[in-house]
């Protein structure tokens, strides 16, 4: 998948920290970002697909990313 997206991601210019909290209950700023993202799908997929393991990406965090793969494997 091209990384086009990025260039249209809300989180764009926004300090990364926001996106790499200490805990999952820090991570409200960054979804908060990520509820108003026009790509946040795109993110989301991308994240999945590249198991990214740190990070709040398209608006979900690492164990939630690990929840959507778990739910993809019982579906298929």
């Amino acid at each position: 998948m091209s990384a086009t997206w990025r260039k249209h991601s809300a989180c764009r210019g926004i300090d990364p920290e926001v996106f790499y909290p200490v805990t999952d209950e820090e991570a409200d700023a960054a979804k908060a970002v990520c509820e108003l993202c026009p790509v946040r799908e795109a993110c989301l997929e991308h994240a999945l697909a590249n198991r990214e393991r740190e990070g709040v990406w398209g608006g979900t965090t690492e164990r939630e990313r690990r929840r959507i793969h778990r739910q993809r494997r019982k579906s298929a």
